[in-house]
């Protein structure tokens, strides 16, 4: 409840702290106590329930419909929810660069979150359908899986003390975004251009192809180039909102 009251009052107490402070020759040192601690708490709190966001977790919640789809053999059903899914994606992506009030840091970390959940759990019930290989699937997983480790220790590294679980945990809380390298970007799209053609190859009768196969290689290739890009370019990907 308090938390609530001091986002809802923000800005007013900062327009008083800055009315009073312009209108007294000396103003008393509470009123710069004030702004400043008012000031402080407006860079570090922001608004999680954006459209963006609200798509990107919905994104989240299609992936075990999608992988029970799959692993039960349902590939026309499948193939709708999958269309469905990435129309969340290029709509979170739009609305985040085309309205300010959308755009958050949340959003950075949440639209590859989802994006990473998705792709896993697709990959995982397309293999046990016998439609991509366990190798494949395998790197794609660990790479996936090192990404989201160093997502939580930035998330440990920038957020300031004292450490909690709750202000951890607490997406109010802004202190880093991410920005992925355009190689990731290229190698989230190969991967989910894979995932769309493996999932139509039952449906079209094409599971046997050298082209599906020549695809497999491909997008082995790039989840290794950008596994490498991140770790070659490392602090360049994130940008640190608040590390006081």
């Amino acid at each position: 409840m308090f938390t609530t009251q001091v986002l809802c009052a923000l800005p007013k107490w900062q327009l008083a702290a800055n009315i009073c402070r312009a209108s007294l020759p000396q103003p008393p040192a509470y009123l710069d106590c004030c702004h400043y601690v008012f000031s402080f708490l407006a860079l570090q709190y922001e608004n999680p329930w954006t459209i963006p966001n609200i798509l990107s977790m919905a994104r989240m919640g299609l992936a075990p419909v999608l992988g029970y789809l799959i692993v039960e053999e349902n590939f026309n059903v499948a193939l709708g929810v999958f269309v469905l899914a990435g129309v969340t994606d290029l709509l979170d992506g739009f609305i985040a660069r085309n309205w300010a009030n959308q755009k958050s840091a949340l959003g950075s970390a949440l639209d590859p979150l989802a994006d990473k959940i998705l792709i896993s759990v697709l990959y995982v019930s397309l293999t046990c359908a016998n439609l991509i290989p366990v190798s494949l699937t395998s790197m794609i997983i660990l790479r996936d899986v090192a990404l989201i480790a160093a997502v939580f220790y930035v998330r440990y590294k920038t957020l300031s003390p004292p450490r909690t679980l709750s202000r951890y945990f607490n997406p109010c809380y802004a202190t880093a975004q991410l920005k992925p390298t355009f190689i990731s970007k290229m190698n989230t799209a190969v991967q989910l251009l894979l995932v769309a053609a493996s999932l139509a190859a039952p449906v079209f009768n094409y599971v046997d192809s050298i082209y599906l196969q020549t695809l497999w290689c491909i997008t082995a290739f790039t989840t290794v180039t950008s596994a490498y890009s991140y770790y070659h370019y490392g602090r360049k990907t994130v940008q640190v909102i608040n590390n006081k």
